[in-house]
């Protein structure tokens, strides 16, 4: 166990009762239980309110372009397959700017854990409407009603066969923490979308929602049953499954490139000999 004060204590820009301060605190109590020190992980992001995570707590942390986070964090972790990689990013920039590498990422499975801060909304400008903004809710920029249907990210993993794929509530951080856990000790791309209610600019999907809604998996549900997990993904009104909706085993990007194994790319040094021999490959 790591002291969860070795992450640090920071100010934040987050309005108060953000669920982003739920989502930190699992975070930090995940890699506590985990026993991994500040030094000994990296935590990448985008840009939006959600993407400001690596500012708050003391990490190897980077900043991408919005919507670009997925790409910076598999680079890190093929450079350096001993680091854990965690993301975190809005739905705008994971499933709107960056909807084609969450695809790609899912594809790839390089050992990297997306923790999307889904509320539904644009909150960094000012409550636009997101991808995954519910049909017909009206916001200042789509006063009709938004005329899009919304997009269901864990429903496109689980039919993409994502290794891992959970949904969990910012409003419960204990369960949301084990989530993370699991997470990131699956080997391959693991999604983690987090429900993460914004009291500024998401008068609809608020804490009272979602706790109404929020139900745990059964104790019986399996999540290795592809057609049970599209199930529970789809599942979203009135009762809202949370937990692992589904997992699968299987080899991760790096260890299906032979290069990779041993030292990581980070730690070895330059080699001339190679590069001789692969520039005379195309004298």
């Amino acid at each position: 166990m790591i002291d969860i004060k070795e992450y640090g204590e920071f100010t934040t820009s987050w309005c108060p009762g953000c669920g982003n301060f739920g989502i930190m605190d699992a975070v930090r109590a995940a890699l506590s239980r985990q026993g991994i020190a500040p030094h000994q992980f990296v935590y990448v992001s985008g840009i939006g309110q959600a993407a400001k995570a690596p500012h708050y707590i003391r990490c190897n942390g980077f900043n991408g372009l919005h919507g670009r986070s997925l790409p910076a964090a598999q680079a890190i972790r093929l450079a350096n397959t001993r680091l854990p990689v965690l993301v975190s990013s809005g739905d705008g920039c994971s499933y709107g700017e960056g909807g084609n590498h969450f695809l790609a990422a899912i594809r790839r499975n390089v050992n990297i854990t997306l923790l999307a801060h889904d509320n539904q909304i644009y909150g960094l400008t000012k409550g636009q409407a997101s991808p995954t903004t519910a049909q017909g809710h009206v916001t200042k920029a789509q006063p009709q009603g938004v005329a899009s249907a919304a997009f269901n990210p864990v429903a496109v993993a689980v039919a993409m066969r994502c290794g891992f794929v959970a949904r969990g509530f910012a409003g419960d951080k204990e369960f949301l923490a084990d989530l993370i856990v699991a997470a990131m000790q699956h080997d391959g791309f693991a999604l983690v979308d987090i429900f993460q209610p914004c009291v500024s600019f998401n008068k609809i999907n608020t804490y009272a929602w979602y706790k109404e809604r929020c139900r745990p998996l059964p104790a019986d549900y399996d999540p290795t049953n592809w057609e049970a997990a599209m199930a529970a993904a789809a599942t979203f009104g009135d009762e809202i499954p949370v937990g692992v909706l589904y997992r699968e085993d299987k080899p991760s990007f790096e260890s299906r490139l032979g290069h990779l194994a041993g030292e990581p790319l980070a730690a070895r040094g330059p080699d001339p000999a190679g590069m001789a021999r692969v520039l005379e490959a195309f004298a």
